[in-house]
């Protein structure tokens, strides 16, 4: 465990100017900031204040990070809220607390995550919305902390995983628009470089080639995921001159906007267009014709994400944190599927 003037020393600076950089104060160059995060990271370093209830035992604390300013969040999706109500009860069986560490939009997340990790405030973290490749991981695998993500990534390292199933959605999303005779089937995938986005596309393309069906890159569109972005993802589908007669979605916020977009374009949703969009969510019931979607226990998921912080801080972290699994969801079908040119 290293303490705040064993870092300034190690890294030849002031003890202020470490203080500056690892709470995020004005007055210290980036560049600065940056060798003094990293540092504390490799080093292990501990506040003081955490390091004596280290030396208790523990602060009996877990961090759930999100990040605020990602479209689907600001545009109230209940995800987080739902999952991390469960969780929270069932860490709290345990005597541990959770608590909710927002990353800001203006807020670099890798950086962020590293003054977390200095500051010593929790004994595990969670981080969400993976990417491909994941800075925070790479960060996290390097530090001290326990931490689970949800999403997978391939970000090398040993770390667990608990994700929902999206390459299975998209697949099992084709396959009933295939069996009901369609053809020309779009996709809506997110803008960034989320892991979602990649295992969403490979079952689109899985479910296209056992139906034995062309992929067609007019149909493979990049929106933002939220009702702007299903807005404009219906407003490209409406110009083309060949237009599909069904769309998938991995984003509940896109739904809205598309439905929203299809009819001001005079084109009528589960009509001429089937839809199937990714989870049942209440937001998404005054929708007419109510969306086929995908069913999901969130509390059971927040009841197994705490058992897999658990594990990771009990006697076998070792094997914990090679835990990795597919959260299941079922198929509910709605009036906005149907045959094509019913």
């Amino acid at each position: 465990m290293t303490d705040i003037r064993r870092l300034a020393e190690h890294l030849n600076i002031s003890i202020g100017t470490v203080s500056r950089a690892l709470n995020n104060r004005p007055g210290v160059h980036p560049e600065t900031r940056s060798r003094v995060l990293q540092a504390a990271t490799e080093l292990g370093y501990v506040a003081n204040a955490s390091g004596r209830s280290l030396r208790r035992g523990a602060t009996n604390t877990i961090g759930f990070v999100i990040e605020t300013g990602s479209p689907a969040n600001q545009a109230g999706d209940n995800f987080f809220y739902i999952v991390t109500d469960a969780m929270h009860e069932s860490l709290a069986e345990r005597g541990y607390d959770l608590v909710i560490l927002p990353c800001h939009s203006a807020d670099d997340p890798v950086e962020y995550l590293a003054r977390l990790v200095a500051r010593g405030i929790v004994d595990a973290l969670v981080i969400t919305a993976t990417r491909v490749q994941d800075q925070r991981i790479a960060l996290l695998a390097k530090s001290a902390m326990p931490f689970l993500t949800l999403g997978r990534s391939e970000t090398p390292g040993e770390y667990p995983w608990i994700d929902l199933d999206f390459h299975d959605v998209a697949r099992r999303s084709v396959a009933e628009l295939v069996a009901l005779g369609h053809r020309r089937i779009a996709v809506a995938l997110p803008e960034k470089d989320v892991n979602l986005g990649q295992h969403y596309r490979s079952g689109y393309l899985a479910g296209l080639q056992a139906a034995g069906l062309p992929v067609d890159p007019d149909l493979i569109l990049r929106v933002a995921t939220s009702e702007e972005g299903g807005y404009d993802f219906g407003r490209q589908l409406a110009a083309l001159p060949h237009r599909p007669t069904a769309a998938l979605l991995c984003s509940e916020a896109t739904t809205v906007g598309l439905y929203g977009a299809l009819r001001n374009n005079g084109i009528a949703p589960g009509t001429d267009v089937s839809i199937i969009t990714f989870r049942e969510n209440p937001q998404l019931r005054f929708l007419d014709p109510a969306p086929a979607c995908f069913r999901t226990s969130l509390p059971e998921l927040g009841q197994e994400m705490a058992r897999a912080v658990l594990d990771l801080l009990g006697n076998n972290g070792d094997q914990a944190r090679r835990n990795h699994k597919l959260w299941p969801m079922t198929f509910v079908p709605g009036a906005s599927v149907a045959p094509p040119g019913s």
